[in-house]
């Protein structure tokens, strides 16, 4: 499979916002964990990073991470939040 997967380009408030949550941290909440981890996944990519660098920094896998990457390029910053909670 393709390293090229990358998230769109962020708008200024989506950069903010992501960086805002990155730099908290997960808090003790299983959801404020999930949703700290997809903003790295999303922040690392804008960056730069490419997707087998992500899968290693967050501990998934590379197809886990693509999946996270296209789905915050079709949802934007609702897709970080868990669907399960």
């Amino acid at each position: 499979m393709s390293n090229r997967v990358r998230v769109r380009r962020l708008t200024d408030e989506e950069g903010r916002q992501l960086q805002r949550i990155v730099r908290r941290g997960g808090s003790r909440s299983e959801k404020s964990i999930v949703k700290w981890r997809r903003a790295v996944v999303v922040h690392a990519s804008a960056g730069g990073n490419t997707v087998s660098v992500i899968a290693r920094l967050v501990a998934t896998s590379e197809d886990r991470v693509r999946e996270m990457i296209h789905r915050f390029n079709e949802m934007g910053m609702e897709s970080l939040d868990p669907q399960w909670a």
